[in-house]
């Protein structure tokens, strides 16, 4: 069994928000959530300015905070690493948003709310919550586009080398900076970008494993 996991190339990165936008379409999130973010700073003074950015997502980590600290069951790690989220067993209890130090949770409060206020849902907002429909109580993230890898791995499709099995994200990232494919395959572009490129996962010192690295 495979454990999926992502390497993003900081230097690559141009902060085009493509990662971020990409997310929200494909998951028809509302207005206010992200399940991608990107943090920027800058550092220095003119003329000598540096802007560093940092992509960040559900690490998907191995040892889970946020799966110990739910208290239904709704919170939980398949086999393949990936951590979900079971809507029907979320109590909205937010102890898993809590618990997760990486901030990457949100809790879903409205399930009414449109882009555009007073005049009620869109066209394509509609669609989406049928398509892609959240639950309000409950809590949410990115899952790692865990339906496009179902989906492609039954047509026999490979995650991080065919497009319709890959998250969007890595997809339609412009400067190719997003790298998925399977961590425990020592012989995997991604475990050998790993050890050429020494990538590191970000705040090491929580000791959760993430399966989302970084490299410089």
């Amino acid at each position: 069994m495979a454990r999926w996991g992502m390497v993003i190339d900081l230097k690559r990165c141009i902060g085009c928000f493509s990662c971020v936008i990409t997310c929200k379409q494909d998951h028809f999130l509302p207005p206010g959530m992200f399940w991608n973010r990107l943090l920027m700073k800058e550092t220095g003074e003119y003329p000598r300015v540096t802007k560093q950015l940092y992509p960040v997502l559900c690490n998907h980590c191995r040892e889970v905070p946020c799966v110990h600290a739910c208290p239904s069951g709704a919170t939980s790690k398949r086999e393949d690493g990936i951590v979900v989220i079971d809507a029907d067993k979320c109590v909205g209890c937010t102890y898993c948003v809590i618990a997760c130090p990486y901030q990457q949770r949100t809790f879903y409060e409205d399930n009414k709310g449109g882009y555009f206020p007073g005049q009620g849902l869109t066209a394509l907002e509609t669609l989406g919550r049928k398509l892609y429909p959240l639950t309000r109580g409950t809590a949410v993230k990115c899952n790692f586009c865990v339906e496009k890898i179902e989906a492609g791995l039954r047509d026999g499709l490979k995650p991080g080398l065919d497009r319709r099995a890959t998250p969007g994200c890595v997809n339609n990232c412009p400067a190719k900076a997003r790298i998925f494919g399977d961590l425990d395959d020592p012989e995997s572009r991604i475990s050998l970008i790993i050890r050429q490129r020494k990538g590191f996962p970000l705040h090491p010192e929580f000791g959760t494993d993430p399966a989302v690295y970084y490299i410089n």
